[in-house]
Protein backbone atom coordinates (compact mmCIF):
# COMPACT_ATOMS: atom_id res chain seq x y z
CA UNK A 1 0.00 0.00 0.00
CA UNK A 2 1.35 3.37 -0.84
CA UNK A 3 2.05 6.41 1.48
CA UNK A 4 -1.00 8.05 -0.42
CA UNK A 5 -3.76 5.19 -0.19
CA UNK A 6 -2.54 5.29 3.92
CA UNK A 7 -3.10 8.72 3.84
CA UNK A 8 -6.63 8.55 1.90
CA UNK A 9 -7.24 5.61 4.38
CA UNK A 10 -6.95 7.94 7.46
CA UNK A 11 -9.10 10.59 6.08
CA UNK A 12 -11.54 8.13 5.49
CA UNK A 13 -10.81 6.61 8.98
CA UNK A 14 -10.77 9.59 11.00
CA UNK A 15 -13.58 11.56 8.96
CA UNK A 16 -16.57 9.24 8.98
CA UNK A 17 -16.61 8.99 13.31
CA UNK A 18 -16.59 12.84 12.76
CA UNK A 19 -19.42 13.11 11.03
CA UNK A 20 -21.28 11.59 13.56
CA UNK A 21 -20.15 13.81 16.13
CA UNK A 22 -21.32 17.21 14.26
CA UNK A 23 -24.54 15.88 13.62
CA UNK A 24 -24.93 15.18 17.93
CA UNK A 25 -26.57 18.38 18.61
CA UNK A 26 -28.91 18.98 15.79
CA UNK A 27 -30.41 15.03 16.35
CA UNK A 28 -31.13 16.47 19.94
CA UNK A 29 -32.31 19.77 18.91
CA UNK A 30 -34.57 17.85 16.16
CA UNK A 31 -35.70 15.21 18.89
CA UNK A 32 -37.19 18.64 20.56
CA UNK A 33 -39.10 19.90 17.77
CA UNK A 34 -40.94 16.64 17.37
CA UNK A 35 -41.80 16.05 20.93
CA UNK A 36 -42.84 19.96 21.09
CA UNK A 37 -44.37 20.05 18.01
CA UNK A 38 -47.47 17.75 19.43
CA UNK A 39 -47.52 20.78 22.32
CA UNK A 40 -49.16 23.14 19.59
CA UNK A 41 -47.74 25.80 17.54
CA UNK A 42 -47.30 27.99 20.28
CA UNK A 43 -44.33 25.89 22.08
CA UNK A 44 -43.18 25.05 18.81
CA UNK A 45 -42.36 28.42 17.71
CA UNK A 46 -41.01 29.35 21.24
CA UNK A 47 -38.72 26.71 20.57
CA UNK A 48 -37.68 27.88 16.96
CA UNK A 49 -36.60 30.53 18.39
CA UNK A 50 -34.98 29.76 21.58
CA UNK A 51 -33.24 26.68 19.78
CA UNK A 52 -31.73 29.31 17.26
CA UNK A 53 -29.64 31.43 20.09
CA UNK A 54 -28.76 28.17 21.48
CA UNK A 55 -26.97 26.65 18.61
CA UNK A 56 -25.34 29.90 17.55
CA UNK A 57 -23.79 30.02 21.12
CA UNK A 58 -22.56 26.39 20.74
CA UNK A 59 -21.71 27.41 17.11
CA UNK A 60 -19.15 30.38 17.93
CA UNK A 61 -17.70 28.24 20.86
CA UNK A 62 -16.51 25.36 18.38
CA UNK A 63 -13.23 27.15 18.46
CA UNK A 64 -12.76 24.80 21.76
CA UNK A 65 -12.79 21.46 19.87
CA UNK A 66 -10.68 22.90 16.51
CA UNK A 67 -7.94 25.05 19.39
CA UNK A 68 -7.72 21.32 21.54
CA UNK A 69 -7.50 19.34 18.32
CA UNK A 70 -4.61 20.95 16.43
CA UNK A 71 -2.78 21.53 19.73
CA UNK A 72 -2.92 18.38 21.54
CA UNK A 73 -2.38 16.79 17.80
CA UNK A 74 0.93 19.01 17.80
CA UNK A 75 1.94 17.66 20.95
CA UNK A 76 0.85 14.28 20.95
CA UNK A 77 2.97 13.88 17.39
CA UNK A 78 5.66 15.17 19.21
CA UNK A 79 5.36 12.67 21.67
CA UNK A 80 4.60 14.47 24.52
CA UNK A 81 1.56 12.57 25.45
CA UNK A 82 1.89 13.84 29.23
CA UNK A 83 1.60 17.69 28.00
CA UNK A 84 -1.00 16.96 25.39
CA UNK A 85 -3.63 15.66 27.73
CA UNK A 86 -2.63 18.50 29.92
CA UNK A 87 -3.40 20.98 27.33
CA UNK A 88 -6.94 19.10 26.63
CA UNK A 89 -7.92 19.06 30.08
CA UNK A 90 -7.09 23.04 30.87
CA UNK A 91 -8.84 23.40 27.62
CA UNK A 92 -12.10 21.25 29.03
CA UNK A 93 -11.49 23.67 32.17
CA UNK A 94 -11.93 26.69 29.94
CA UNK A 95 -15.32 25.28 28.36
CA UNK A 96 -16.54 24.77 31.70
CA UNK A 97 -16.00 27.99 33.12
CA UNK A 98 -17.77 29.50 30.10
CA UNK A 99 -20.21 27.02 29.55
CA UNK A 100 -21.12 28.46 33.61
CA UNK A 101 -20.89 31.81 32.58
CA UNK A 102 -23.24 31.62 29.63
CA UNK A 103 -25.76 29.71 31.94
CA UNK A 104 -25.99 32.14 34.47
CA UNK A 105 -26.86 35.25 31.38
CA UNK A 106 -28.95 33.13 29.61
CA UNK A 107 -30.86 32.31 33.03
CA UNK A 108 -31.34 36.24 34.00
CA UNK A 109 -31.41 37.57 31.09
CA UNK A 110 -33.44 35.00 29.11
CA UNK A 111 -36.44 37.38 28.73
CA UNK A 112 -35.15 40.62 28.04
CA UNK A 113 -32.90 38.89 25.12
CA UNK A 114 -35.62 36.91 23.51
CA UNK A 115 -38.19 40.25 23.75
CA UNK A 116 -35.52 41.72 21.20
CA UNK A 117 -36.50 39.90 18.33
CA UNK A 118 -39.91 40.84 18.75
CA UNK A 119 -42.66 37.61 19.20
CA UNK A 120 -45.70 37.79 20.21
CA UNK A 121 -46.28 37.27 23.98
CA UNK A 122 -47.41 33.93 24.57
CA UNK A 123 -44.27 32.91 21.96
CA UNK A 124 -42.16 34.55 24.24
CA UNK A 125 -43.39 33.13 27.03
CA UNK A 126 -42.52 29.33 25.99
CA UNK A 127 -39.57 30.40 24.36
CA UNK A 128 -38.43 31.19 27.98
CA UNK A 129 -39.02 28.36 29.27
CA UNK A 130 -37.25 26.32 26.83
CA UNK A 131 -34.00 28.56 26.88
CA UNK A 132 -33.63 28.62 30.54
CA UNK A 133 -34.16 24.77 31.25
CA UNK A 134 -31.36 24.17 27.87
CA UNK A 135 -29.03 26.71 29.69
CA UNK A 136 -27.96 23.71 32.12
CA UNK A 137 -26.67 22.07 29.48
CA UNK A 138 -24.15 24.37 28.45
CA UNK A 139 -21.60 23.59 30.22
CA UNK A 140 -22.08 20.01 29.76
CA UNK A 141 -22.89 20.87 25.76
CA UNK A 142 -19.17 23.07 25.46
CA UNK A 143 -16.76 20.21 27.96
CA UNK A 144 -18.35 17.62 24.91
CA UNK A 145 -16.63 20.35 22.60
CA UNK A 146 -13.23 20.61 24.53
CA UNK A 147 -13.21 16.77 25.00
CA UNK A 148 -13.73 15.55 21.67
CA UNK A 149 -11.23 17.90 20.49
CA UNK A 150 -8.73 16.29 22.89
CA UNK A 151 -9.64 13.18 21.89
CA UNK A 152 -9.56 13.59 17.96
CA UNK A 153 -5.77 14.99 18.60
CA UNK A 154 -4.77 11.77 19.70
CA UNK A 155 -6.31 10.54 16.71
CA UNK A 156 -9.41 8.93 18.68
CA UNK A 157 -12.57 9.95 16.30
CA UNK A 158 -15.12 7.11 17.74
CA UNK A 159 -15.39 7.47 21.46
CA UNK A 160 -17.07 11.19 20.94
CA UNK A 161 -19.14 9.03 18.24
CA UNK A 162 -20.34 6.80 20.81
CA UNK A 163 -20.73 9.53 23.30
CA UNK A 164 -22.61 11.62 20.85
CA UNK A 165 -25.24 8.22 19.90
CA UNK A 166 -25.82 7.41 23.54
CA UNK A 167 -26.61 10.86 24.08
CA UNK A 168 -29.04 11.49 21.15
CA UNK A 169 -30.74 7.76 22.42
CA UNK A 170 -30.71 8.54 25.80
CA UNK A 171 -32.61 12.16 24.94
CA UNK A 172 -34.86 10.50 23.60
CA UNK A 173 -37.09 9.04 26.73
CA UNK A 174 -35.25 11.49 28.83
CA UNK A 175 -37.90 14.29 27.07
CA UNK A 176 -40.46 12.61 26.74
CA UNK A 177 -40.77 11.82 30.38
CA UNK A 178 -40.15 15.25 31.47
CA UNK A 179 -42.53 16.55 28.62
CA UNK A 180 -45.81 14.39 28.94
CA UNK A 181 -46.37 12.20 32.09
CA UNK A 182 -44.43 14.54 34.28
CA UNK A 183 -46.33 17.37 33.07
CA UNK A 184 -43.04 19.96 32.19
CA UNK A 185 -43.58 20.38 28.39
CA UNK A 186 -41.08 22.80 26.82
CA UNK A 187 -39.44 23.04 30.02
CA UNK A 188 -38.82 19.28 30.19
CA UNK A 189 -37.95 19.14 26.62
CA UNK A 190 -34.96 21.96 27.39
CA UNK A 191 -34.46 19.71 30.86
CA UNK A 192 -34.30 16.16 29.05
CA UNK A 193 -32.12 17.45 26.42
CA UNK A 194 -29.28 19.41 29.23
CA UNK A 195 -29.41 15.86 31.07
CA UNK A 196 -28.21 14.28 27.89
CA UNK A 197 -25.82 16.97 27.11
CA UNK A 198 -23.95 17.15 30.55
CA UNK A 199 -24.16 13.52 30.86
CA UNK A 200 -22.33 13.13 27.31
CA UNK A 201 -19.65 15.90 28.56
CA UNK A 202 -19.17 13.91 31.73
CA UNK A 203 -18.29 10.59 29.84
CA UNK A 204 -16.01 12.19 27.30
CA UNK A 205 -14.06 13.95 30.57
CA UNK A 206 -14.08 10.50 32.61
CA UNK A 207 -12.02 9.32 29.38
CA UNK A 208 -9.49 12.28 28.67
CA UNK A 209 -8.72 12.33 32.64
CA UNK A 210 -8.50 8.75 33.04
CA UNK A 211 -5.95 8.32 29.81
CA UNK A 212 -4.20 11.69 31.14
CA UNK A 213 -3.81 10.28 34.47
CA UNK A 214 -2.28 7.01 32.84
CA UNK A 215 0.28 9.41 31.01
CA UNK A 216 1.50 11.40 34.39
CA UNK A 217 -1.37 14.54 33.72
CA UNK A 218 -3.16 15.54 36.66
CA UNK A 219 -7.09 16.84 36.20
CA UNK A 220 -6.63 19.81 38.14
CA UNK A 221 -6.59 23.23 36.12
CA UNK A 222 -3.61 24.87 35.52
CA UNK A 223 -3.78 28.86 35.06
CA UNK A 224 -1.25 29.36 32.48
CA UNK A 225 -2.45 26.70 30.26
CA UNK A 226 -6.25 27.73 30.65
CA UNK A 227 -5.30 31.14 30.06
CA UNK A 228 -2.94 29.92 26.36
CA UNK A 229 -6.75 28.23 25.55
CA UNK A 230 -8.23 31.40 25.88
CA UNK A 231 -5.33 33.37 24.05
CA UNK A 232 -5.30 30.28 21.27
CA UNK A 233 -9.08 30.91 20.90
CA UNK A 234 -9.09 34.75 19.97
CA UNK A 235 -8.26 33.96 16.17
CA UNK A 236 -10.69 31.28 16.30
CA UNK A 237 -13.22 32.98 17.42
CA UNK A 238 -12.82 35.77 14.92
CA UNK A 239 -13.23 33.26 12.76
CA UNK A 240 -16.52 31.80 13.49
CA UNK A 241 -17.98 35.08 13.72
CA UNK A 242 -16.66 36.00 10.48
CA UNK A 243 -18.39 32.73 9.11
CA UNK A 244 -21.84 33.24 11.07
CA UNK A 245 -21.41 36.77 9.80
CA UNK A 246 -21.54 35.38 6.27
CA UNK A 247 -24.24 33.80 6.60
CA UNK A 248 -26.54 35.92 8.71
CA UNK A 249 -25.67 38.66 5.73
CA UNK A 250 -27.16 36.02 3.05
CA UNK A 251 -30.13 35.52 4.64
CA UNK A 252 -30.70 38.78 5.44
CA UNK A 253 -30.22 39.60 1.93
CA UNK A 254 -32.14 36.81 1.05
CA UNK A 255 -35.04 38.19 3.49
CA UNK A 256 -35.73 41.20 1.21
CA UNK A 257 -36.24 39.51 -2.08
CA UNK A 258 -39.88 38.26 -1.74
CA UNK A 259 -41.36 35.36 0.29
CA UNK A 260 -40.87 32.88 -2.93
CA UNK A 261 -37.23 33.42 -2.77
CA UNK A 262 -36.94 33.29 0.65
CA UNK A 263 -38.09 29.92 1.04
CA UNK A 264 -36.36 28.88 -1.94
CA UNK A 265 -33.47 29.85 -0.06
CA UNK A 266 -34.23 27.68 2.89
CA UNK A 267 -34.25 24.81 1.23
CA UNK A 268 -30.78 25.47 -0.63
CA UNK A 269 -29.38 26.66 2.84
CA UNK A 270 -30.57 23.61 4.34
CA UNK A 271 -28.98 21.59 1.89
CA UNK A 272 -25.77 23.21 1.90
CA UNK A 273 -25.48 23.21 5.81
CA UNK A 274 -26.28 19.42 5.38
CA UNK A 275 -23.42 19.19 2.96
CA UNK A 276 -21.65 21.51 5.46
CA UNK A 277 -21.21 18.51 7.81
CA UNK A 278 -19.29 16.43 5.27
CA UNK A 279 -16.85 19.05 4.62
CA UNK A 280 -16.54 19.82 8.54
CA UNK A 281 -15.48 16.00 9.51
CA UNK A 282 -13.31 16.13 6.25
CA UNK A 283 -11.50 19.23 7.74
CA UNK A 284 -11.44 17.41 10.98
CA UNK A 285 -9.25 14.60 9.45
CA UNK A 286 -6.91 17.53 8.04
CA UNK A 287 -6.65 19.16 11.29
CA UNK A 288 -5.32 16.19 12.92
CA UNK A 289 -3.08 14.57 10.03
CA UNK A 290 -1.40 17.89 10.04
CA UNK A 291 -1.05 18.38 13.51
CA UNK A 292 0.54 14.93 14.40
CA UNK A 293 2.87 15.62 11.33
CA UNK A 294 4.00 18.72 12.19
CA UNK A 295 4.40 17.75 16.26
CA UNK A 296 6.49 14.60 15.06
CA UNK A 297 8.45 17.33 12.68
CA UNK A 298 8.24 15.24 9.46
CA UNK A 299 8.29 17.98 6.62
CA UNK A 300 7.74 15.75 3.97
CA UNK A 301 5.05 13.95 5.65
CA UNK A 302 3.21 17.37 6.40
CA UNK A 303 3.61 18.32 2.73
CA UNK A 304 2.34 14.56 1.48
CA UNK A 305 -1.28 15.10 3.75
CA UNK A 306 -1.71 18.65 2.16
CA UNK A 307 -1.46 17.16 -1.03
CA UNK A 308 -3.88 14.35 -0.29
CA UNK A 309 -6.47 16.57 1.75
CA UNK A 310 -6.59 18.84 -1.11
CA UNK A 311 -6.89 15.89 -3.21
CA UNK A 312 -9.63 14.33 -1.71
CA UNK A 313 -11.46 17.34 -0.58
CA UNK A 314 -11.79 17.85 -4.30
CA UNK A 315 -12.27 14.42 -5.18
CA UNK A 316 -15.38 14.36 -2.36
CA UNK A 317 -16.66 17.75 -3.17
CA UNK A 318 -17.04 16.74 -6.81
CA UNK A 319 -19.24 13.88 -5.73
CA UNK A 320 -21.48 15.63 -3.41
CA UNK A 321 -21.44 18.13 -6.50
CA UNK A 322 -23.05 15.38 -8.36
CA UNK A 323 -25.55 14.15 -5.96
CA UNK A 324 -26.72 17.52 -4.67
CA UNK A 325 -27.29 18.23 -8.89
CA UNK A 326 -29.46 14.76 -9.31
CA UNK A 327 -31.49 15.68 -6.24
CA UNK A 328 -32.28 19.15 -6.69
CA UNK A 329 -35.67 18.54 -8.97
CA UNK A 330 -36.76 15.73 -6.24
CA UNK A 331 -35.70 17.21 -2.96
CA UNK A 332 -37.45 20.82 -3.31
CA UNK A 333 -40.91 18.70 -3.31
CA UNK A 334 -40.33 17.18 -0.49
CA UNK A 335 -40.91 20.66 1.19
CA UNK A 336 -42.89 23.07 -0.93
CA UNK A 337 -46.06 22.42 -3.05
CA UNK A 338 -45.39 25.79 -4.49
CA UNK A 339 -43.93 25.10 -8.16
CA UNK A 340 -42.03 28.60 -8.05
CA UNK A 341 -40.45 27.54 -4.65
CA UNK A 342 -39.45 24.69 -6.35
CA UNK A 343 -38.49 25.73 -9.83
CA UNK A 344 -36.46 28.31 -7.93
CA UNK A 345 -35.02 25.93 -5.28
CA UNK A 346 -33.82 23.49 -8.08
CA UNK A 347 -31.98 26.14 -9.61
CA UNK A 348 -30.12 27.56 -6.38
CA UNK A 349 -29.30 23.80 -5.52
CA UNK A 350 -27.65 23.95 -9.49
CA UNK A 351 -25.50 26.92 -8.43
CA UNK A 352 -24.77 25.24 -5.29
CA UNK A 353 -23.40 21.67 -6.71
CA UNK A 354 -21.27 23.69 -8.70
CA UNK A 355 -19.83 25.52 -6.21
CA UNK A 356 -19.32 22.44 -3.27
CA UNK A 357 -16.17 21.53 -4.85
CA UNK A 358 -14.54 24.79 -4.19
CA UNK A 359 -16.34 24.91 -0.42
CA UNK A 360 -14.80 21.38 0.32
CA UNK A 361 -11.32 22.36 -0.34
CA UNK A 362 -11.97 25.37 1.13
CA UNK A 363 -13.08 23.51 4.39
CA UNK A 364 -9.74 21.12 4.00
CA UNK A 365 -7.73 24.32 4.19
CA UNK A 366 -9.45 25.55 6.97
CA UNK A 367 -8.78 22.46 8.46
CA UNK A 368 -4.92 22.42 7.32
CA UNK A 369 -4.07 25.89 9.12
CA UNK A 370 -6.06 24.78 12.28
CA UNK A 371 -4.04 21.92 12.50
CA UNK A 372 -0.66 24.00 12.06
CA UNK A 373 -1.99 26.00 14.67
CA UNK A 374 -1.35 29.31 12.19
CA UNK A 375 -4.99 30.57 13.17
CA UNK A 376 -3.81 34.25 13.00
CA UNK A 377 -3.70 33.84 9.04
CA UNK A 378 -7.02 31.80 9.09
CA UNK A 379 -8.84 34.87 11.19
CA UNK A 380 -7.54 37.42 8.51
CA UNK A 381 -8.28 35.38 5.51
CA UNK A 382 -12.18 34.83 6.64
CA UNK A 383 -12.44 38.75 7.38
CA UNK A 384 -10.94 38.91 3.80
CA UNK A 385 -13.05 36.15 2.54
CA UNK A 386 -16.38 38.17 4.01
CA UNK A 387 -15.21 41.51 2.68
CA UNK A 388 -15.43 40.20 -0.44
CA UNK A 389 -18.71 38.92 -0.29
CA UNK A 390 -20.41 41.84 1.78
CA UNK A 391 -20.26 44.23 -0.99
CA UNK A 392 -22.12 41.83 -3.70
CA UNK A 393 -24.68 41.18 -0.20
CA UNK A 394 -25.49 44.35 -0.18
CA UNK A 395 -25.89 44.85 -4.12
CA UNK A 396 -28.64 42.08 -3.95
CA UNK A 397 -29.98 44.11 -1.27
CA UNK A 398 -30.14 47.09 -2.88
CA UNK A 399 -30.90 46.09 -6.53
CA UNK A 400 -32.19 42.28 -6.59
CA UNK A 401 -35.22 41.32 -6.74
CA UNK A 402 -37.05 37.42 -6.80
CA UNK A 403 -35.72 35.04 -9.07
CA UNK A 404 -32.65 36.97 -10.30
CA UNK A 405 -31.36 38.50 -7.09
CA UNK A 406 -31.59 34.90 -5.06
CA UNK A 407 -29.62 33.17 -7.86
CA UNK A 408 -26.96 35.90 -7.74
CA UNK A 409 -26.89 35.39 -4.05
CA UNK A 410 -25.81 32.33 -4.54
CA UNK A 411 -23.79 32.90 -6.97
CA UNK A 412 -22.17 35.17 -4.11
CA UNK A 413 -22.11 33.39 -1.65
CA UNK A 414 -21.81 29.86 -2.70
CA UNK A 415 -19.02 30.95 -5.29
CA UNK A 416 -17.03 34.24 -4.78
CA UNK A 417 -17.38 33.55 -0.66
CA UNK A 418 -15.86 30.30 -0.44
CA UNK A 419 -13.11 30.77 -3.26
CA UNK A 420 -12.06 33.77 -1.89
CA UNK A 421 -11.66 31.34 1.87
CA UNK A 422 -9.89 28.61 -0.05
CA UNK A 423 -7.47 30.87 -2.24
CA UNK A 424 -6.16 33.12 0.37
CA UNK A 425 -5.71 29.46 2.22
CA UNK A 426 -4.14 27.74 -0.44
CA UNK A 427 -1.56 30.91 -1.48
CA UNK A 428 -0.69 30.31 2.29
CA UNK A 429 -0.23 26.42 1.75
CA UNK A 430 2.14 27.11 -1.15
CA UNK A 431 4.94 28.13 0.62
CA UNK A 432 6.35 26.80 3.97
CA UNK A 433 5.96 29.48 6.61
CA UNK A 434 2.84 28.14 7.63
CA UNK A 435 4.68 24.87 8.98
CA UNK A 436 6.02 25.33 11.84
CA UNK A 437 7.59 22.03 12.86
CA UNK A 438 7.83 20.01 16.86
CA UNK A 439 5.86 21.42 19.49
CA UNK A 440 5.49 25.59 18.99
CA UNK A 441 3.05 26.76 21.72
Amino acid sequence: MTNHHQIDRDIRRLALPSLGSLLAEPLLIAVDSIMVGRLGTVPLAGLSLASTILTTLVGLCIFLAYATTGATARLFGAGKAKQAFRQGIDGMWLAVGLGIILMVLLTIFARPFLGLFGPEGDVLEEAVRYLRSSAFGLPGMLLVLAATGTLRGMGDTKTPLYAATAGAIANIPLNFVLIYPAGLGIFGAGLGTAIAQTGMGIWLASVVIRSGRKAGASFLPSGAGVLRSLRDAGPLIIRTVSLRAAILLQITAATGLGTEALASNQITMTVWNFAAYGLDALATSAQILVGQGLGSADRARVKTVLGRCLNRGFVYGAGLGVIIFGLSWFLPTLVSEDPAVRTLATQSLWIAALAIPIASVAYMLDGVLIGAGDTNKLALYMVISLAAFTPAALAVMAWGSGRAGLLALWGAYAVLFMAARGGTMLLRVRGDKWMKLGDHR
